[in-house]
């Protein structure tokens, strides 16, 4: 009965260590990566061969960045192209910088990779 018990333990303990992994390597939800794939094929192509390639691209930066800071990134980016002096700290600032260079560093990474 020990033993059973102890099987039982171990087997939940191992499935909630494979849901937590699993739910790491996927928390983009799927509109931000169809969102990636259709901006990234609206660039290189839209042939079968790019979808692959931009899905890929897409998968790979999952796996560098969280998807809070791929959302902060992103942000910047939408506000950098803003005009207005309003919008010149996130052109400017060393913080937002560096959020956008997370990002860029993992697309230069995602396209050696998938391109």
């Amino acid at each position: 009965m020990k033993n059973l018990l102890a099987s039982a333990l171990i087997l939940l303990g191992s499935s909630a260590f494979a849901q937590s992994v699993s739910d790491q390597l996927n928390d983009y939800p799927t509109i931000a990566r169809a969102d990636y794939v259709f901006g990234c094929m609206a660039v290189n192509g839209q042939g079968r061969d790019q979808l692959a390639k931009c899905a890929c691209s897409i998968d790979h930066i999952a796996t560098i960045l969280p998807y809070e800071r791929y959302v902060e990134a992103e942000t910047v980016l939408s506000m950098q192209l803003a005009g207005g002096e309003r919008m010149a700290i996130f052109r400017t600032a060393s913080m937002t910088q560096a959020i956008v260079a997370d990002l860029r560093r993992a697309q230069a990474e995602a396209e050696i990779l998938c391109f």
